[in-house]
């Protein structure tokens, strides 16, 4: 594998795992989802609301960091040795 390969691989990882994120981020914070991911979720987790409000932020502050950490640092270092 080349230098170029690896670079176009985390460009691509970048992009879904960035998509995904966003998505994720409008589902929670504008409620389209959330309420039904609750329900199903309470079902088998008995948590309050807040609770999994905390979690769920919280899920997503550390993909974001996970996403930072192993696509874009890495992306943005095989673009700088190029």
């Amino acid at each position: 594998m080349d230098i170029v390969m690896l670079t176009k691989f985390f460009m691509w990882c970048t992009i879904l795992n960035v998509g995904l994120l966003v998505l994720s981020f409008l589902v929670v914070a504008f409620g389209f989802g959330s309420d039904f991911v609750y329900r199903m979720h309470s079902k088998w987790f008995p948590m309050p609301r807040d609770t999994f409000n905390t979690v769920l932020y919280s899920f997503i502050g550390v993909y974001k960091i996970l996403v930072f950490v192993f696509n874009i640092v890495p992306w943005v270092a095989l673009i700088i040795i190029k």
